[in-house]
């Protein structure tokens, strides 16, 4: 089973960069590119542990939908979501949050696995492990210009009100 490590820096508090990890609407606008919607379960706001949400995207020249749970959480330390129904044969993201002195060391772990056995391991290592890299790379990196700006006030002001 692949998996990705990426560490990002992210000069804002733990408890912002948490928060805008779980939220639909940062999602929706770090995934823009994809046409990525939330179409079932938790659609708005804060995803808390528990919840599902099913997004629904254009990755790979094909609309796909996936079905996520929130199967752990430690506020404002961690979250694990896990794919309940979708392409994959597997998909488990973990995000990390460590509070360091001039921000937050965000970690994310994400491990997956394609369908159709070893032709699916021949493709995850050829292509489908560096897109993801890529797309979580990209999202890392909207969510750091929203942390460190006041862009994050328009996602999580609504639900901190």
């Amino acid at each position: 089973m692949p998996i990705i490590h990426l560490t990002t820096f992210i000069a804002a508090p733990a408890e912002r960069v948490f928060d805008l990890s779980r939220s639909i609407e940062f999602h929706k606008k770090s995934m823009s590119h994809t046409g990525e919607e939330a179409v079932a379960g938790v659609t708005t706001g804060l995803i808390n542990l528990h919840d599902t949400v099913t997004w629904k995207a254009r990755h790979l020249r094909k609309t796909r939908y996936m079905k996520v749970k929130i199967t752990a959480m430690d506020k404002p330390f961690s979250f694990t979501d896990e794919q309940e129904k979708g392409d994959l044969r597997s998909m488990k993201h973990e995000h990390y949050f460590k509070q360091i002195d001039n921000g937050t060391l965000m970690i994310d772990i994400f491990r997956f696995e394609s369908p159709y056995g070893f032709i699916g391991k021949v493709f995850n290592q050829l292509f489908l492990r560096k897109y993801f890299e890529k797309l979580l790379y990209q999202r890392n990196e909207s969510l750091r210009l929203f942390a460190e700006s006041d862009k994050w006030k328009f996602v999580l002001m609504p639900y901190n009100a």
